[in-house]
């Protein structure tokens, strides 16, 4: 993802103060449902600032969103760090964001709210998970499809299990469970081998 360019101290207060307030409005309803007035008036800045720094309310959305999702990367790819076999990086993948969403509901309302570019293999944040497909594919570990659409797939998954664990605030034990079967069906719907799909299962679920 681009850096942004340098602000001023006064720019980046005001950036800040809408993103801050962008996000506490996100976490209660879905950007549609919020007007730009309400968003300046809670961030206690001009309307006009607001048009300084986002082009309309679907790139401020974004924003808050990337933010959000880079936090979850960066976990993501700490927990990634000494793993190896790709099925069980991709695993690990929704592993940590399980843990995520039970920990952190309200930032994780806010990720699915927001940030409809994320499904795209495309977007910058997706380039571990397209990089472990691909080393997958080419290891014969899954099948060929899932180069051109395994990465859509498995974010489908994560999102509606994200969703879900928000939902429903699963206790540990239901919300092992329902990783661990999220987990099966995922790499076995890649084309992982039964066997190896459950024994990544259960040794990623331990994480959770």
């Amino acid at each position: 993802m681009a850096s942004l360019p340098a602000l001023s101290p006064r720019a980046a207060r005001t950036r800040s103060a809408l993103i801050s307030a962008g996000f506490e409005l996100l976490a209660e309803k879905p950007i549609d449902a919020i007007p730009i007035d309400e968003v300046v008036a809670r961030a206690g800045v001009a309307k006009g600032s607001f048009f300084n720094h986002f082009a309309d309310k679907s790139a401020f959305a974004s924003a808050i969103a990337d933010e959000v999702r880079l936090e979850l990367e960066d976990r993501i790819t700490a927990a990634n760090a000494a793993v190896e076999d790709p099925l069980a990086r991709i695993a690990g993948g929704m592993c940590v964001s399980a843990a995520f969403a039970l920990a952190e509901p309200k930032r994780t309302i806010v990720l699915l709210r927001s940030n409809a570019s994320s499904t795209l293999a495309s977007h910058p944040l997706n380039r571990g998970l397209v990089e472990d497909m691909d080393a997958a594919v080419t290891a014969g570990l899954v099948r060929q499809e899932a180069r051109s659409n395994g990465v859509l797939y498995w974010l489908g998954l994560c999102q509606v299990l994200l969703a879900n664990l928000v939902e429903e605030r699963p206790a540990p034990e239901a919300a092992r469970d329902r990783l661990g079967a999220m987990l099966l069906l995922g790499l076995t719907g890649l084309g992982a081998s039964e066997e190896r799909a459950s024994a990544i299962a259960k040794a990623a679920c331990k994480a959770l």
